[in-house]
């Protein structure tokens, strides 16, 4: 009913037809699970929660998938990819302007809070859910694509106990701020993360 686009409901039909949760790939509070991250990663959508007839036909074309069948033999393969380095970079990338508004330069906060737990569910960041935790206490603002990018160069380049944290490195004021937070609430000790410093 859309021309050539498909939406939710047609995402919706779609998951039915492959036999995959629809509640797992577009939840009420936009939280998506990271088979339709994949997938619209492989199609190049430009948005959350559509894809254009040419987007779809490209995306499962580049997949080699022309049945259900096939397309059900590759979600296993889909969901794997996160794994490799070089595609997680991509798909990292990628997801701040596909998880972004229409028309926004930004991301918002509790859109890319939602995009970190499940990007870093599967890399396993230690500090996500203190980035989170910082990011609802201190910032509450929408997120720009150079804090993305750069929390991502954070994750891979300094370890979890900042041991080789760089204050006169050129990160953005806000992972800076994220490191001072971290030592003000004593999240880091001798080394080691302590969780018990997460509020639940």
């Amino acid at each position: 009913p859309y021309v050539d686009m498909i939406l939710v409901d047609g995402i919706t039909l779609l998951c039915n037809d492959i036999q995959v949760d629809p509640q797992d790939i577009v939840m009420v509070t936009r939280n998506v699970e990271n088979f339709q991250l994949v997938l619209s990663w492989h199609m190049k959508a430009g948005t959350m929660c559509e894809f254009s007839k040419k987007e779809f036909i490209e995306g499962l074309q580049s997949l080699g998938i022309d049945s259900l069948e096939k397309f059900q033999e590759k979600i296993p393969y889909m969901r794997s990819e996160l794994k490799d380095e070089q595609k997680f970079r991509e798909i990292y990338n990628f997801a701040f302007g596909w998880a972004k508004e229409k028309g926004q330069k930004s991301l918002a906060l509790d859109t890319a809070i939602g995009m970190w737990q499940l990007l870093f569910a599967e890399k396993q960041w230690p500090l996500v859910d203190h980035w989170c935790q910082f990011l609802q206490a201190r910032h509450n603002k929408a997120i720009s694509r150079d804090t993305w990018s750069q929390l991502l160069e954070f994750a891979k380049t300094v370890g979890s106990n900042l041991s080789d944290y760089d204050a006169e490195g050129a990160w953005p004021y806000l992972i800076d701020e994220f490191v001072e937070y971290l030592n003000e609430n004593g999240v880091i000790q001798n080394g080691l993360i302590n969780d018990s410093s997460l509020k639940r």
